[in-house]
């Protein structure tokens, strides 16, 4: 996609978001996270775009008393525009809603498809939201029991806006003279069912898949010997996940709840017009910077008509890799592209909010407790916990209670 389709489809993908102390484990606490959250009191975290000065990039409404972790990816090669990655979980640990990063993939005809990204899925053509759903459910290891109808209003509302995006874009690409990519966009979710130790669990993945078609037009050469450059198209496709896990007999509650009007993530209009603005002025200094090397390679080469034409080819390719990769340059020099992601969605996001994954070896009880700290350490209720760094320390005689050490595992409980 090109710097100008890229700017385009930020405005779409950025709104598409909605997306330490003693751990409550018991029956009674669970019960008491549903009645909460279901009580209509709510509370607003916001994430924030340390690339613009701790700016609030977006703001994510949660029951008043869950809790809230969340950062901001500036994307990579594959997926270039930012996204926000957030867990709310409820007071007992239970039950949670995530969004999950961003996940894309790429494919085309024609030498503009011939650069593959090392971030992209191993992906080769399209596939439907309801088929990344089943994606996502193996790999996140849970069972897929089945589709589940997306509400027409919110189908509606999303063809709408594409719909005036590509209308708010069209004079743009017209007086660029280029072809405006074909965008399309397309929802679905999928219910779920998994353990969390002894606890069967209830989930609805949602899935958001948004795709662009652009097409490069092929150049006929202009020197003899030289071949014809034959055109190109090619595909991209970007996929959003929000995963809400509940034990079985509360999901519905939870569901509920966080299907309340206002819930969820959203961007902010102050921080969506000033990373537009950023990256437009990058791609604009580096149209300047290569114009004005071309300026000085033209005026080197003058001399030799033969030359002077392999220059000019040269640099009307550069130009078209330009518009192809501009906003992906401009965002690698704002910041280190992201670390590779384990395969495991539920690792993925355990590492974005610095927190790790615990099991009771006694009980199978799965907690998430910070990542600060090397050790820790559960009582006999399975309502305290106790972390440290030391690898003597030993809570046993020293605090109330019986205290057992805790195992390390995967984000979804697995050893």
């Amino acid at each position: 996609m090109g710097t100008m389709g890229k700017l385009a489809a930020v405005s779409i993908a950025i709104a598409a978001l909605g997306c330490h102390g003693p751990l409550q484990t018991s029956a009674a606490s669970a019960l008491l996270g549903v009645t909460n959250a279901t009580s209509g009191a709510t509370q607003k975290q916001y994430i924030t775009d340390p690339t613009l000065n701790n700016m609030n990039a977006v703001s994510v409404t949660i029951p008043a008393n869950w809790h809230f972790n969340g950062v901001l990816y500036q994307g990579g090669n594959c997926t270039s525009i930012p996204f926000a990655v957030f867990r709310a979980t409820s007071p007992d640990g239970l039950s949670y809603v995530e969004r999950m990063p961003a996940l894309a993939w790429t494919w085309g005809t024609g030498p503009m498809a011939a650069t593959k990204q090392k971030d992209c899925l191993p992906m080769q053509g399209p596939m439907s939201a309801q088929d990344f759903a089943k994606y996502m459910a193996a790999v996140l290891k849970v069972e897929y029991v089945a589709d589940e109808p997306v509400p027409a209003d919110e189908n509606e509302k999303v063809q709408q806006d594409l719909e005036n995006a590509r209308a708010t874009w069209a004079p743009k690409y017209a007086a660029s003279h280029l072809q405006q990519p074909k965008s399309t966009a397309e929802l679905a979710r999928a219910i779920v069912r998994s353990k969390n130790g002894t606890f069967p669990m209830e989930g609805e993945l949602r899935v958001r898949v948004d795709c662009t078609e652009t097409f490069f037009p092929g150049m006929k050469s202009m020197l003899r010997g030289m071949p014809d450059r034959p055109s190109s198209t090619v595909d991209h496709c970007t996929a959003g996940v929000r995963y809400t896990v509940a034990p079985e007999t509360q999901f519905a509650a939870v569901k509920k709840a966080w299907d309340a009007p206002g819930m969820g993530g959203r961007a902010e209009d102050a921080w969506q017009q000033a990373w537009m603005q950023r990256s437009a002025q990058q791609s604009q200094q580096m149209m300047a910077q290569i114009n004005q090397a071309a300026q000085a390679q033209m005026q080197a080469s003058a001399q030799q008509f033969a030359h002077d034409q392999a220059v000019r080819q040269q640099m009307h390719e550069q130009f078209l890799a330009t518009m192809q990769r501009g906003t992906d340059m401009s965002m690698a020099r704002a910041q280190q592209s992201m670390n590779a992601r384990s395969t495991a969605a539920s690792d993925w996001v355990d590492y974005a909010l610095d927190q790790k994954t615990v099991m009771d070896p006694g009980t199978g009880q799965v907690s998430k407790v910070s990542s600060a700290y090397s050790y820790t350490w559960v009582d006999s209720t399975g309502k305290v916990s106790y972390q440290t760094n030391d690898v003597n320390a030993n809570p046993n005689g020293v605090l109330q209670g019986n205290w057992t050490r805790q195992q390390v595992v995967h984000g979804d409980g697995t050893q």
